[in-house]
């Protein structure tokens, strides 16, 4: 029996519950190597200038400085993370604006009704500085992350409320954030060259106004085991938080990171890594490396954000490289999905899927301008499986 048959038998003996670790750190034995996708090869670019497998269509949702269509709300620049929220009669994607406070900075969200059209958008979040990843909660929040020197996370409410900073989070170099409901904890990544990578302990699952801000403690190695250690100031100042404990790891340049069945996965865009982190067994390991790959030339470069899918497949975006978003099968097989054309000085940016699984919202950050205005954010659809 191979992982993926595994893994669905698991699912299916479970009747439908949460894939327990014994599982998964079957399904993923890292690192991924090359194989043929789960949907075939990509066909010619669409009328968006989007390769996709047979069955696969691309639209475009919103451009950056332009009118949403069916809304009177413009539209932010640079769009970067992102993430779907259910609102009860259909679903929200929000995204982030990666600009200064005074360029527009903070978040946005589209309004789809049940049928995926878009019936609102509006401002989250402003007057905040470099949103450039973030997370979903179980309580259906969005955590937003400025990626600057002492940089914060912000929850805001896509389904109603007022944004608020949440220091206790710590002040670095924010990247992504991904919410365990098991451990009832926050990891974060953080995008420096020696980064880390933590994990926040709230006082009360829920609340994120207090808690005890960790960090990962290893060795040097690309596996191993590991320790959590509390960040003594988690304000960074006068030290960075990365500076504080002894023997912390250091990350280069950390990115996405998607949580899901006792399993953390996040990515190192300076060595273009994806990291599995096994959180029963508080062991690590590596689900992809671009200097193990075989055969042919790796297909994944500058890695970036990170999601998943309800199939268990990893959907990985690249900053740069071949404007692709990679495929991850959890029996460590990876493939292109898709690929834009003519826009090689964009990024790929804010991956997510909807609760059923049907369609994947992402944005091309500066589209085929390469400037932050030319931002463009789509929708895929398709038989994606589940």
């Amino acid at each position: 029996m191979d992982r993926r048959t595994l893994l669905r038998a698991t699912v299916a003996g479970a009747g439908g519950l949460a894939l327990p670790f014994t599982a998964w750190s079957a399904a993923y034995a890292a690192p991924a190597q090359n194989a043929a996708g789960p949907y075939g090869a990509l066909q010619a670019a669409d009328a968006n200038g989007i390769q996709l497998p047979a069955g696969f269509t691309s639209t475009v949702v919103a451009r950056s400085r332009q009118t949403v269509p069916g809304t009177s709300y413009v539209w932010h620049d640079a769009p970067d993370g992102g993430a779907v929220i259910p609102n009860g009669t259909g679903w929200i994607y929000v995204s982030n604006a990666e600009t200064s406070s005074g360029s527009g900075g903070g978040a946005s969200r589209l309004v789809f009704d049940a049928s995926g059209t878009v019936v609102g958008a509006s401002r989250i979040l402003s007057g905040t500085n470099n949103n450039c990843a973030g997370g979903k909660t179980p309580w259906n929040t969005w955590l937003s992350c400025e990626e600057i020197s002492l940089g914060r996370v912000w929850e805001t409410y896509p389904l109603g409320g007022t944004a608020v900073a949440r220091p206790a989070m710590g002040r670095f170099k924010h990247e992504a954030a991904a919410a365990d409901p098991v451990r009832r904890v926050i990891y974060l990544t953080e995008d420096e060259t020696n980064g880390k990578f933590y994990r926040f302990v709230p006082t009360t699952w829920g609340d994120l106004s207090s808690g005890t801000l960790q960090v990962m403690v290893a060795g040097t190695a690309t596996s191993g085991s590991f320790t959590w250690a509390n960040v003594p100031d988690p304000d960074g100042s006068p030290t960075t938080t990365r500076s504080q404990v002894s023997g912390a790891k250091s990350f280069n340049g950390g990115e996405g990171c998607h949580y899901a069945d006792d399993t953390v996965w996040f990515t190192t865009k300076g060595d273009n890594r994806v990291w599995q982190v096994n959180l029963a067994g508080n062991t690590y390991e590596l689900a992809y490396d671009d200097n193990l790959v075989s055969p042919g030339t790796a297909p994944l470069t500058g890695v970036d954000n990170i999601t998943g899918s309800t199939a268990g497949d990893l959907y990985v975006a690249e900053d740069g490289g071949n404007m692709e978003i990679c495929l991850i099968t959890p029996d460590d097989k990876i493939s292109v999905f898709l690929r834009i054309t003519g826009q090689s000085s964009s990024e790929i940016t804010g991956p997510a899927f909807t609760p059923a699984g049907n369609r994947l919202y992402f944005s091309s950050q500066r589209g085929t301008t390469g400037a932050s205005s030319g931002g463009i954010t789509y929708c895929v659809t398709g038989p994606f499986r589940t």
